[in-house]
């Protein structure tokens, strides 16, 4: 069950997650898999809310359209927090962010982001001025950052330095277009770079970079890519003024109507924003968007080839969706597939039921609705609908748009995410009659978010009015499971006095870059011990209260990245072993608490005093592909049913790549140093002895055992059969109810367990 739970802070809390709060978000969301917001702390400046200064609301102040179609705008705002598909820093030669837009960017988006950089200079070197690379934007609400180099000026130079510079300013922006190019993008924002710090006079500078853009896209080739809106966007009112003025001189000639007159207009009524979703009315074809996922309206019988938009997705994406759909499990009003020749991650197909039957407008509303949650849950950030309703189902238009429209509002009105989610809403270009319909209900959304006694009003609506700042809190949604350890581990873990100790495996795969960041950290009084005992690695961080808790968090957001690269590191393994094309796509599914495959482990487990709370059916193609592999191999036909304890942060790694020895080391590691298993719930927690937790997570495995022996301690790898040492046992045990495999493949993942004490 879904839930949200909010975590106060005070007093030392509050400094803690001020030095450190996007390592802790990213701790959290890796650790327990919990959407996380943190309120009322400013990560930059130091500030809590109450005394930061009010955010830069984002204000479009110009635009125009260039003679290729490309639109190029000017705004006010923040790009810490902007939307867009990239944001551009004005970085130097060293990657170093530690000054101006660069410092803010990088605050903003989490360590992440200089250590990506770190990692850039380490294997390519200095960058030249001119020079433009992009990145992953981590904690920012963006895909990516572009950084870009721009000429660097001393004080108050002469008109000689800056004829000299300007060659060097426009290759900058030539740099950023191609990164966008290369990658796709449909929307960038470009700050003034080279100017401010950088000393560049400011109105040349606006001059440089509008002709730059102007110029790039003049004149495209017939085969270039062409993004969809070059955004103009500084913070400061100079700025933003040179930036107009150079695009009013340079461009206005190339757009008959001022974005006063039209574009903003145009604007209203066909974009909404309530809270942190941006709803858009665009026309086009559902099968050309690029969105992360797709809908489709389909038959109650999976034809892909009933009906219009079925069709037209069928034809683009080819017949393996319809292979997939037939054979997939539906829950509630949706099938997910993949995208296939698609340009998105997933489709979502719906099953929507014709107007005049029993409840047909709720089943439509759930329809929408669910796919959105869906959408969020799997961290996709946009999503494009079709009419849904108004071809064989009968909804008049202004029905399915009102029904829509009703749907996304009422999302937007419980979705609590710190990240942008866009939804566009698609409509043929020959369909006039279906967007006047849906237009007219944009207008009236527009002006039901505008009122006063909207809950999702715009937060600055009354902007010069004193208001009350939030209170210091993190805010966790997920299952009531997740969002309960999470606190629960907070709570013991800001509450540390002195000491923080951290025991996880993945220490082991610590590298030079990782030492270098704990060497980085003992610059503040903080001290750092490595142990490795009975098959258990921890660090300990001793030092003050608070410095010790900011260091502690900084390891654990080391160690989820250590994960994320181990886990794409053995993709690709898996991919190389197998031995044909399958799919690294896994699933997890709940299990109904009324079917007997529940029911059946429910009395099985609670004769070894545990309370079974939610039964999981992992699924994944390439990790059963690989298991049948080893069975033939070991010419092992037969498997036994296992059960291996697991701490919560690893579930979805079990399910994603199988078992290693890094997640469950057992309390005494006396059989030898490989991957564990217990016959029965009873054993394992024999086996799994520590932590006084509140929830217990199992792993349900199919092992291979095969041909075994009794283990002892410091095995690495199953003894000789006889004298010939490539000849081994296949597993060793512990007695009748423990085995010891030394491959990873020999078990495979069945069903993933949370259970509670009774």
């Amino acid at each position: 069950m879904a839930s949200q739970l909010d975590f106060p802070l005070d007093g030392s809390a509050v400094n803690i997650v001020r030095k450190c709060g996007p390592a802790v978000s990213d701790v959290l969301e890796s650790k327990f898999g919990c959407v996380v917001t943190i309120e009322g702390v400013d990560f930059e400046r130091g500030l809590t809310a109450q005394q930061r200064r009010p955010p830069v609301v984002p204000v479009k102040r110009f635009a125009a359209t260039l003679r290729s179609g490309v639109a190029v705008s000017v705004w006010k705002a923040d790009l810490t927090n902007f939307q867009a598909d990239a944001v551009v820093n004005a970085a130097n030669i060293d990657l170093q962010h530690c000054g101006g837009l660069a410092a803010a960017l990088s605050h903003a988006g989490g360590p992440r982001i200089q250590i990506e950089s770190n990692d850039y200079i380490k294997q390519n070197g200095h960058l030249q001025t001119g020079d433009a690379i992009i990145s992953d934007a981590w904690s920012l609400p963006c895909k990516k950052i572009i950084h870009a180099v721009g000429p660097q000026l001393p004080r108050n130079p002469n008109r000689y330095l800056v004829e000299q510079a300007e060659p060097l300013l426009k290759r900058a922006i030539r740099r950023i277009l191609a990164r966008v190019m290369d990658h796709r993008l449909k929307t960038v924002a470009i700050p003034a770079i080279s100017s401010g710090l950088f000393n560049f006079p400011l109105p040349q500078c606006a001059e440089i970079i509008v002709s730059a853009v102007k110029d790039f896209y003049d004149y495209p080739s017939s085969r270039a890519y062409l993004p969809e809106e070059i955004m103009l966007v500084n913070n400061d009112d100079p700025s933003v003024q040179e930036m107009e003025r150079a695009c009013r001189r340079i461009l206005v000639s190339q757009t008959p109507m001022m974005y006063s007159q039209a574009a903003a207009a145009k604007t209203l009524r066909h974009n909404v924003q309530i809270g942190n979703v941006r709803l858009t009315l665009k026309r086009g074809r559902i099968e050309e968007q690029q969105t992360d996922v797709i809908v489709n309206t389909a038959s109650a019988d999976r034809d892909l080839s009933v009906g219009q938009i079925s069709k037209a997705l069928l034809s683009k994406a080819g017949s393996q969706m319809q292979q997939e759909i037939k054979s997939s499990h539906q829950k509630g009003n949706i099938i997910t597939t993949k995208g296939y020749s698609l340009q998105c991650k997933d489709v979502y197909h719906t099953f929507c039921t014709e107007k005049g039957q029993v409840a047909a407008h709720q089943v439509l509303f759930n329809s929408v609705l669910e796919c959105l949650w869906n959408a969020a849950a799997s961290q996709h950030k946009s999503i494009a609908f079709p009419a849904i309703g108004t071809g064989v189902l009968n909804f008049s238009k202004s029905e399915a748009a009102q029904i829509m429209s009703n749907a996304v509002a009422d999302f937007a009105l419980e979705w609590k995410a710190p990240t942008m989610m866009e939804v566009h809403f698609v409509i043929l270009h020959s369909d006039n009659d279906t967007f006047k319909a849906f237009e007219e209900q944009m207008r009236t959304l527009q002006k039901t978010v505008s009122h006063p006694s909207f809950t999702h009003a715009p937060e600055h609506r009354d902007e010069f009015r004193e208001s009350k700042p939030p209170t210091p809190q993190i805010s966790l949604s997920g299952s009531d499971e997740t969002t309960r350890e999470a606190e629960r581990w907070l709570s013991g873990f800001l509450k540390s006095s002195g000491t923080v100790t951290i025991r996880n495996n993945f220490i082991l795969h610590f590298g030079k870059q990782e030492y270098l960041q704990l060497s980085r950290l003992t610059q503040n009084n903080i001290f750092f011990e490595e142990s490795f005992k009975k098959g258990q690695a921890e660090i300990t961080v001793n030092g003050i209260h608070e410095d010790v808790v900011v260091a502690g968090f900084q390891v654990e957001a080391m160690l989820c990245n250590i994960q994320r690269e181990f886990v794409k590191e053995e993709e690709q393994d898996m991919l190389l072993m197998s031995t044909k094309n399958v799919s690294l796509k896994r699933k997890t599914t709940e299990v109904d608490d009324t079917s007997r495959t529940f029911s059946d482990r429910v009395s099985e487990f609670k004769k070894d005093g545990l309370r079974m709370k939610k039964l999981e059916r992992v699924e994944n193609p390439a990790l059963e592909t690989l298991f049948n592999l080893k069975k033939n191999q070991l010419q092992c036909h037969t498997s036994r049913k296992m059960f291996q304890r697991i701490p919560a942060q690893f579930c979805g790694m079990v399910s994603h790549i199988g078992f290693r020895t890094e997640y469950a080391p057992p309390a005494d590691p006396e059989y030898g140093e490989g991957i564990y298993f217990a016959g029965t719930m009873r054993n394992a927690l024999k086996v799994w002895k520590d932590q006084n937790e509140e929830y217990l997570y199992f792993v349900e495995a199919e092992v291979l055992t095969g041909n075994s022996t009794p283990g002892k301690p410091g095995l690495i790898l199953p003894p000789a059969v006889g004298k010939d040492p490539l000849i081994m046992y296949d597993s060793v045990s512990g007695g009748s109810d423990v085995s010891v495999i030394f491959s990873s493949y020999q078990a495979l993942p069945k069903y993933i367990i949370t259970c509670k004490v009774v």
